[in-house]
């Protein structure tokens, strides 16, 4: 089931939302592309031996991980995720906490998967982390919004909650069945991790006051 739309109106335009989106278009078009995928992923991902223990090339590459993609499809996949769920979640509680939330996300799934991936020399890259923060925002935020979805030849509606509860469902059931939590090529921790952290921010957030707010 892939999502389409959301029928959730916002009140302001989802600056925010675009301008990440733009960010992680432009690093891969116009440096990773360029160096190369394997060269740029080998230079800024985030491998978790980096983390145990915490050294400054880490640290930075935990923020640099969250703008790289391993492919097309990856980078792709990420940004209609965000494109779709995003601008709702910026409108209902401001672009600065926004910001937050979805950096956070990141660092908090990134977490998640160096924790349980200790052993692993496979850099993780992606914004999948930070936008399951965003995804895991939205449920709490706004569960009874309609998104229409595709699948196959139908188009039909389902209600955010359930949508979402689903799509978290998989990435626990996939982790379930993996054999070598290492070698995985998708990072479900990662996924895990960041919508965990993306609910439990969204409930201490207090929502926009006025449309004036940033």
């Amino acid at each position: 089931m892939l999502p389409i739309s959301d029928e959730n109106p916002t009140k302001r335009f989802p600056i925010v939302t675009v301008l990440l989106i733009l960010a992680n278009v432009a690093v891969f078009f116009a440096w990773q592309v360029q160096v190369g995928l394997p060269r740029s992923v080998a230079l800024a991902g985030l491998i978790p031996t980096e983390l145990k223990p915490v050294s400054l090339p880490g640290v930075e590459h935990l923020f640099t991980s969250m703008f790289l993609h391993g492919g097309i499809a990856h980078l792709l996949g990420n940004m209609w995720f965000l494109w779709i769920f995003g601008d709702n979640v910026e409108d209902e509680i401001g672009r600065i906490k926004f910001v937050i939330l979805y950096l956070l996300s990141g660092i908090a799934g990134a977490a998640a998967h160096v924790m349980l991936s200790a052993p692993s020399k496979m850099p993780l890259v992606g914004a999948s982390g930070a936008i399951s923060g965003v995804l895991g925002a939205y449920l709490v935020l706004h569960p009874k919004a309609q998104v229409k979805m595709f699948a196959g030849i139908w188009l039909f509606r389902l209600p955010a909650w359930f949508y979402l509860l689903f799509w978290i469902g998989l990435q626990i059931l996939a982790l379930s069945v993996a054999k070598d939590v290492a070698g995985l090529r998708v990072a479900y921790w990662a996924h895990i991790g960041g919508f965990v952290a993306g609910m439990f921010l969204s409930i201490f957030v207090t929502p926009r006051q006025n449309p004036k707010d940033f």
